[in-house]
């Protein structure tokens, strides 16, 4: 049986049980049990992870959403972009000496209709990191595009985090990602 490491923030948290739940008897899905948060700090623990979870078959990842937050407003975005994607490529390097297949998952919008430029301003990071995955050849999973379809529907009144039906989607579509790999 092959094993799936899941790897993301607190939306990876909150669909990981159902993913575990669809693959039941087909993979062991694994994940670190803290959110992955900015690229950063996954490229930091990913050493641990590895050898506390052992090396993966196949990894659903994710970063973005903490990196293209913006925490004080006269700094931009907690990552700048340059920096954010240079992560990703760290990451990635890292990722691909354990053999396993990759998967990239965009972050996902936020719920407030109101607050485009943050919905924006994570399109254009997810912008930036698909160039970069598909110019690496990695799978990518448009969990954006997913939400982003109906975030009123999907996202539960944090505005960020997924409810029970955000939850069913983005499981179906990270389960069909992997799929194509098992």
């Amino acid at each position: 049986m092959k094993k799936v490491l899941l790897l993301g923030d607190s939306i990876r948290i909150n669909y990981q049980d159902l993913v575990k739940e669809k693959l039941e008897g087909r993979a062991e899905v694994v994940s670190p049990e803290s959110n992955c948060a900015f690229a950063k700090y996954t490229l930091c623990c990913l050493g641990g992870w590895l050898r506390e979870l052992g090396n993966p078959d196949i990894v659903h990842w994710n970063n973005g959403i903490w990196d293209a937050c913006i925490r004080f407003e006269e700094d931009g975005p907690f990552t700048p972009i340059d920096e954010y994607l240079d992560s990703l490529r760290r990451i990635l390097r890292e990722l691909r000496k354990t053999g396993a297949q990759v998967i990239f998952a965009t972050s996902t919008p936020p719920r407030d209709e109101h607050d485009n430029q943050n919905r924006n301003r994570i399109a254009w990071y997810n912008h930036e990191a698909v160039r970069l995955m598909k110019q690496e050849g990695v799978m990518i999973d448009d969990l954006f595009a997913v939400i982003d379809a109906d975030r009123e529907g999907l996202i539960c009144d944090d505005y960020c985090h997924l409810n029970d039906a955000g939850k069913q989607a983005c499981s179906d579509a990270v389960v069909k990602c992997i799929e194509q790999y098992l």
